[in-house]
């Protein structure tokens, strides 16, 4: 398998705060790739490492095969960014904006920027200040996919976003990217958002990558459980009592072991579920 991005034994420390300890990942690429973490778990210090914004404590990443700290001006000529704050002088001009990115980017296509915004109903001459945070984001968009990107970032990109814009975003051109090839990473707190696109996901906690799978795995294996007691679950990650019985969610679940729960009731888990157990006071699954 291919990996557009592989971080390995990444550790990032601020003086005696680590804020990354030996986080290791490897993107496929193609994939819709999702790192989930509370705020401050580490994700955006490892997220500026593998773009060659910071150099790591320790450790290494590698973009499509190549040192991203020591080739970053060439490689991030194949990879489109869409921070988290929609970012850009806010008297500039639309158009003027994308006429200093066609200089920068050897794969400008003016024609995929201008059709974005006129889907978006986004005027060329407005000023980016004078933006909605929806427009600002689909500018961002429009300025990272113009570049004709191999690898597309996308820190907490609907933040801010109403329940339409989010859905427009998520649906749309996550959707649209991945048809069409292009190896997306993104960070978000959506988790029902991206459920039904992600292909991979790695959660991070205190600093730690706790788990890191295709998302089907995931969740093929993670069950709520309730039964005469918690004692009767395997693989149990959190528990609690339920009416006169306990309720546990159990990471282990399979086909196999089906059998042991035949007198319990079973239920299969969202993704958010699935992450509060694993983040939250019941430890790593």
């Amino acid at each position: 398998m291919t990996h557009v991005i592989e971080v390995e034994a990444l550790t990032v420390r601020y003086g005696k705060r680590t804020a990354v300890e030996r986080a290791s990942l490897a993107i496929p690429a193609g994939s819709v790739y999702a790192l989930l973490g509370r705020n401050g778990a580490g994700k955006s210090s490892l997220v500026r490492c593998m773009l060659g914004q910071q150099k790591p404590s320790e450790g290494h990443v590698t973009l499509f095969g190549r040192d991203v700290w020591r080739d970053r001006e060439e490689l991030m000529q194949r990879v489109g960014i869409v921070s988290e704050e929609a970012d850009a002088p806010p008297d500039m001009r639309v158009s003027a904006i994308a006429k200093f990115c066609a200089r920068v980017y050897r794969a400008w296509q003016q024609q995929a920027f201008d059709s974005r915004l006129e889907r978006f109903g986004i005027t060329p001459s407005a000023r980016f200040g004078n933006l909605s945070k929806g427009q600002k984001k689909q500018v961002s968009l429009a300025l990272a996919l113009a570049m004709t990107p191999e690898l597309i970032v996308l820190d907490d990109p609907t933040l801010g976003l109403d329940v339409v814009a989010r859905k427009s975003l998520f649906e749309e051109v996550i959707g649209e990217l991945a048809e069409r090839g292009i190896t997306v990473f993104l960070t978000t707190h959506d988790l029902a958002g991206i459920e039904t696109l992600a292909d991979r996901i790695a959660i991070m906690k205190n600093g730690r990558v706790v788990l890191e799978e295709e998302l089907e795995t995931l969740k093929s294996r993670f069950r709520r459980i309730r039964t005469t007691s918690a004692a009767d679950a395997e693989g149990v990650v959190t528990s609690r009592k339920w009416g006169s019985g306990a309720e546990a969610i159990v990471s282990n679940y399979d086909d196999a072991n089906a059998e042991r729960y035949a007198s319990a009731e079973v239920a299969a888990l969202s993704l958010e579920e699935i992450f509060i157990a694993v983040d939250g006071d019941g430890g790593v699954a």
